[in-house]
């Protein structure tokens, strides 16, 4: 594959496990999601095979097993679009979860981008006698000189003692993460505790209250609620559109305005808004605003009931911090998922211990040493996904040249 014959010719030898690794003289990417398989048809463009090693039984395994039924894209299609291949005309401007996971199939096929499933990685390190990555899965093991993780930011479910509910176990109700909720069939006439009021929160209790449940929602923090389209337009494309021209605390105070203007006060209904704007904070922390699709019309007419955070859980219910207890017959936890990456790869440069992703704050936490990339781990969406892909592509492209320009001497 245009490799240097004395790197092909080194002998790796585990000393652990007694055999040899599988040499894959391309990249190995990590993870069949939207960011693997952009970086796959990247690399793919440029003349460069890579093999891509997944966990789960099939692409996209986070969007296929992991959401619920009513899930859409929060954001356009335009901008949530991967590199080299656009959605299909016919599909709504904001594409069903069924419609994205059919594109991420189509967008495979297209590339032939054909992952190893069932791989789930353990343990991937660099071996800085033959300057080569070791990954071993539950299956094999494989040395590579270049190593992309693509494992995504929701690697993993919020849940156990991470949240912090006093009583959890006590409570006889069902509990489950929405990783696991599909739609509200299950809880029909049932009272629902929903902890979390992301995205996620939000839309599984408009989810609950078409099903006829009766749910309510724990607002531990403040939060910002903006609708969905603003002005006949997409809310993130207006904010694209004036941070072209504007600081990012005047835009903010545009958005709030507008939000104001269309959805009233939301601190009347147990919705307090953060001090700072809703772009700064998704500036310095990755944190993205609530875009409303249709729950805060349900708050304010009381079919959604707002809590504050939860003191305890009883065995029938929860104790609230305002003094209030209630009785619920099941608890759904809209409390997020993490990276994985610190609990496999063993390196502690590039990427954070402590939440598994990139120290660099974007754009800068794509490319670490030694062959190490990084895709879709900045907290930019799909749109940040697909820059990372192009630059890491490009970048192992031009190692490429300049091997092959070596291996000539």
């Amino acid at each position: 594959m245009g490799y240097c014959r004395e790197i092909q010719r080194k002998q790796l030898h585990d000393h652990h496990h007694q055999q040899h690794p599988i040499f894959i003289p391309y990249p190995v990417i990590i993870g069949a999601g939207p960011s693997g398989l952009a970086t796959a048809a990247c690399l793919k463009e440029k003349g460069i095979d890579s093999l891509v090693l997944e966990r789960s039984n099939c692409i996209a395994s986070l969007w296929t097993h992991s959401t619920y039924d009513r899930l859409h894209l929060h954001l356009p299609k335009k901008y949530c679009q991967l590199p080299l291949m656009p959605f299909p005309p016919k599909f709504p401007k904001y594409p069903s979860k069924q419609q994205f996971i059919s594109y991420l199939e189509s967008y495979a096929n297209k590339f032939d981008i054909r992952p190893l499933f069932k791989e789930t990685v353990v343990r991937a390190e660099f071996d800085r006698g033959v300057g080569l990555w070791r990954v071993r899965t539950r299956v094999r093991e494989y040395a590579c000189r270049w190593l992309v993780v693509s494992t995504g930011e929701n690697a993993e479910a919020v849940v156990g003692p991470e949240i912090n509910i006093e009583g959890i176990g006590r409570f006889k109700g069902s509990v489950m993460h929405t990783s696991l909720y599909k739609s509200g069939e299950l809880f029909r006439g049932k009272r629902v505790l929903v902890v979390g009021c992301g995205n996620s929160g939000m839309e599984v209790c408009l989810d609950l209250c078409n099903f006829n449940a009766c749910p309510t929602i724990v607002v531990r923090d403040r939060v910002h609620i903006l609708p969905r389209e603003m002005l006949g337009i997409s809310t993130f494309g207006l904010s694209t559109w004036l941070l072209k021209w504007l600081p990012i605390r005047i835009v903010d105070r545009i958005l709030l305005l507008l939000a104001r203007f269309l959805l009233g006060d939301t601190a009347l209904y147990g919705l307090q808004r953060p001090v700072l704007g809703p772009l700064e904070i998704k500036s310095v922390s990755g944190k993205t605003p609530v875009l409303d699709t249709g729950t805060l019309v349900k708050i304010k007419s009381g079919d959604i009931k707002v809590r504050p955070a939860i003191k305890r859980l009883t065995e029938d219910g929860a104790e609230f911090v305002d003094g209030r207890s209630e009785s619920f017959d099941a608890v759904v936890l809209a409390t997020g998922y993490k990276s994985n990456v610190s609990s496999w790869l063993k390196e502690r440069e590039f990427f954070s211990e402590k939440d598994g992703l990139p120290r660099d704050p974007f754009p800068n936490g794509w490319k670490g040493e030694n062959g190490l990339y990084a895709v879709g781990l900045t907290k930019r969406g799909l749109m940040g996904t697909s820059m990372d892909a192009r630059r890491i592509a490009n970048d192992i492209q031009q190692c490429w040249k300049n091997d092959a320009k070596r291996c000539m001497l």
